[in-house]
């Protein structure tokens, strides 16, 4: 019998809480900063945009966002990160101190639309002249 002990990584403690995630609040999406949509035209873009499987819109005190809802390749079934010694940078600088396990995103985002038919239906009440735009 040996007398050597086995030698386990160290586990970060953020892991711990990320084990206690059901895998649906994080690493399942990426966003990306957009221009402020401001004209019928840059509303229509969106429209286009949401039109898109798995793509929605937010805005929130940063700005305008394109959440594309996309899991990560290396989230493991425990909600752990399959390749942490070597994620990218953007990983790396996320803290998970106060995270969506904590309270949902979508609770300070000032606009939300998960689908074309809501932004739609944002549009017809901005604007009088939304179906105008089929016209010319």
């Amino acid at each position: 019998m040996s007398s050597a002990k086995s030698i386990k990584p160290e586990i970060p403690a953020a892991w711990d809480k990320c084990s206690r995630c059901p895998g649906d609040k994080c690493c399942n999406y990426i966003t990306q900063s957009i221009d402020t949509p401001r004209s019928i035209s840059d509303f229509d873009h969106l429209m286009w945009q949401l039109a898109h499987k798995n793509v929605q819109v937010y805005k929130d005190e940063d700005g305008w966002f394109l959440l594309l809802m996309s899991l990560c390749q290396f989230l493991q079934k425990d909600g752990r990160c399959g390749i942490y010694e070597t994620r990218p940078q953007l990983c790396r600088d996320y803290s998970n101190d106060y995270c969506e396990f904590d309270e949902p995103a979508e609770k300070s985002f000032t606009f939300y639309f998960r689908n074309y038919q809501e932004l739609d239906a944002y549009c017809r009440k901005r604007f009088k002249r939304w179906d105008r735009r089929f016209t010319k």
